[in-house]
């Protein structure tokens, strides 16, 4: 596997000090006050659709407005930059007609941005530039028509796709760290970490940096899909991440107590990039660039974060205010590494003796075990079927257990509807889910609906090595937990040794 020296070099930094991320590109891009014309360029000057406003484009058409705006922010003191890219998605960019310039734009914005960024390393201050990966304006986890809860505008496959081809165009185009920003559903995250891994993996890339930021959605500390801060780090921690922190949403006072809970929880370190304040009844930030660097110093003299930089309404000012008061900044340590199983659905769940003996998972959800619930998911009655997990959560199940093991049915396409279904309803979708097949496809047709972290019932050796280990990585990369059956090729463990053989094994 190839070693990523950058990433060593990145790395090394951040032991010893916190790293100045750059600011609003939007803003920025906005008082420039570009035309119709200027998005268009002379290569598109005939496209069928208005363009003012897909910002993503002008690396294409106007590069030299991005390149200004990268300098300023360098000039201000960034030790990181962001690629023009938050929309340069196919999903995106089908709202302009432009799905088949992604690779192409995602290109080019990494090599004008290595470019700057090249143009201001020095030995004792090197720039590094972070691909920016958006979350789309599509949402994998929640429903788009309130009449049709169990229906999904994109599919986590879609998502993956449409990911991987911006991740080619970053890596190709040379970024040193890749950022999957502004998370407001954790399943469209998952799918593009999803995408990064298997890229990397193509290409024989054994370690490279990798960023999550999400956004909290309001003062009850979820994102926008219902997840906690803590359910979405256990969504995500399968993945060694250079970070995980928030961005957007707040400014940095409010911002403050949800990235000090990240901290305490997260093997990982912390990136925060606020906004400039709170939008005023205009949507324009009126918070200065003073104001913004008083309420920052909380965050440093904390050691609350590694990487710090601002979102909406930050501008060049605003990061200079920071530069000039970041060498006082008091490292963040990530918190130690502890081998306990963390589950999560919109809640985190940490499984431990500790906490209780026993951990009660509801399978009345089980088509194998429960004949009311069979015939209600064979006749089409989801409702009721839904009152039965209803039920088990009432009744006091941590876990929810789903199984769609049945010769009469589509198992895989009832899995998926129920899963569906189940997001919808919060007081279900709280806890973590048990994803229960005999059938490969139908647990991993599972797994591509879960935003939190599920576990996998069951895998075993029976078929062998190979097809274990393909199946316990695959899981790995959905980010799920996994039952592994005392079973391997001559059978069933049947006595002590039998068990302590086969299930050692398995764990080796």
């Amino acid at each position: 596997m190839m070693k990523n020296k950058r990433y060593a070099l990145l790395r090394d930094i951040l032991r010893e000090r916190v790293l100045l991320l750059d600011g609003a590109m939007g803003s920025l891009i906005q008082k420039v006050g570009l035309t119709e014309e200027d998005f268009r360029g002379e290569e598109f000057r005939n496209h069928a659709l208005p363009l003012k406003g897909n910002n993503d484009v002008l690396v294409l058409t106007r590069p030299d407005v991005i390149k200004a705006i990268h300098k300023q922010y360098l000039e201000a003191g960034s030790d990181i930059i962001e690629t023009n890219t938050f929309n340069a998605t196919s999903v995106s960019q089908a709202d302009y007609g432009l799905e088949t310039e992604v690779y192409r734009m995602n290109k080019a914005a990494a090599e004008l941005s290595q470019e700057m960024a090249q143009q201001y390393s020095t030995s004792d201050k090197p720039r590094f530039v972070a691909g920016s990966m958006g979350p789309t304006n599509k949402t994998a986890s929640m429903s788009p028509d309130v009449n049709n809860p169990g229906f999904r505008a994109i599919t986590f496959d879609q998502l993956a796709e449409a990911y991987s081809e911006q991740v080619r165009g970053l890596l190709d185009g040379g970024v040193d760290i890749i950022l999957i920003e502004t998370v407001f559903d954790t399943l469209n995250a998952k799918a593009a970490l999803y995408a990064v891994n298997r890229e990397l993996a193509k290409r024989g890339i054994d370690k490279f940096p990798v960023m999550i930021s999400a956004t909290v959605a309001d003062k009850s500390g979820r994102i926008l899909s219902g997840q906690t801060v803590e359910a979405l780090l256990y969504s995500v921690e399968h993945i060694d991440l250079l970070s995980v922190g928030l961005n957007c949403s707040f400014g940095a006072h409010d911002m403050m107590p949800y990235i000090d809970e990240l901290g305490k929880k997260s093997p990982f370190l912390v990136s925060a990039y606020p906004n400039a304040g709170m939008p005023n009844q205009f949507g324009e930030y009126d918070q200065t660039p003073d104001m913004m660097a008083q309420q920052i110093k909380d965050f440093l003299e904390g050691g609350l974060v590694n990487i710090l930089g601002g979102c909406c309404g930050t501008t060049p000012g605003h990061i200079r205010a920071m530069a000039q008061i970041i060498s006082q900044a008091k490292i963040h340590r990530p918190a130690p590494i502890v081998h306990t199983m963390h589950l999560s659905g919109l809640d985190a769940l940490t499984v431990s003796k500790e906490q209780r003996q026993f951990y009660n998972v509801g399978e009345r959800t089980n088509v194998a075990g429960s004949r009311k619930f069979a015939r209600l998911i064979s006749e089409g009655k989801y409702d009721e079927a839904l009152d039965i997990a209803r039920a088990e959560v009432e009744q006091g199940a941590h876990i929810i257990d789903v199984n769609m093991d049945d010769a009469m049915l589509d198992a895989e396409k009832e899995m998926v509807t129920f899963l569906n279904l189940m997001a919808a309803e919060p007081e279900v979708a709280r806890l973590p889910v048990m994803i229960d097949s005999s059938k490969w496809q139908v647990i991993e047709s599972g797994l591509k609906c879960l935003q939190g972290k599920a576990i996998v019932n069951s895998i075993s050796l029976k078929e062998g090595e190979e097809l274990f280990i393909k199946h316990a990585h695959t899981i790995k990369q959905y980010g799920a937990a996994v039952v592994v059956m005392a079973f391997e090729e001559k059978g069933q463990a049947d006595t002590f040794e039998r068990r302590v053989e086969i299930c050692s094994r398995a764990y080796n």
